[in-house]
């Protein structure tokens, strides 16, 4: 939103089963979802650009496959944007690994595309909890391996049908 020529984020905070979620955005898209450590901020359902976004994720967190998604506008390199696009194609309730990401973008370092998935700025609908180490295991993720474990458990046990 652009308020005398200085562009303003709206921020609200959205209450999940895992803790708040801060959601930004600059007036007509998302730009950011992050688990906050500590609550702040009035809550997004007040905030009409935030909606969708609440909708999106009251639906995620009922069980639901969300059927849309809501405008992002995340930030970022061009590297960092093809990575946030191929999570974008990773199918609910499945994962891939880092080097996997690489191959489909022609990257020749998992390391790299590891950076890019670790700045990710929209947690959850820039599903960066799918992505996973080349063993299977879990592996960094910025909100903690116990929140990760849960939302690939949660999109799982939502998968059946």
């Amino acid at each position: 939103m652009t308020i005398n020529g200085t562009t303003q984020e709206l921020t609200g905070v959205y209450r999940s089963p895992l803790g708040d979620i801060v959601l930004t955005n600059d007036g007509s898209a998302l730009t950011g979802l992050r688990f906050a450590e500590t609550p702040c901020g009035q809550p997004a359902q007040d905030i009409l650009p935030l909606a969708d976004v609440c909708r999106w994720l009251d639906l995620y967190f009922s069980g639901a496959r969300p059927d849309f998604t809501p405008r992002l506008a995340p930030m970022g390199t061009p590297f960092q944007q093809s990575v946030w696009g191929e999570l974008l194609t990773i199918p609910y309730g499945q994962t891939v690994s880092y080097g996997y990401i690489a191959n489909r973008l022609r990257c020749h370092s998992a390391q790299a595309v590891g950076g890019a998935v670790g700045r990710n700025p929209i947690a959850l609908i820039i599903p960066c909890h799918r992505v996973i180490g080349s063993n299977g295991r879990l592996t960094g993720y910025a909100y903690g391996l116990d929140r990760k474990q849960w939302l690939l458990s949660h999109e799982v046990q939502n998968s059946v049908g």
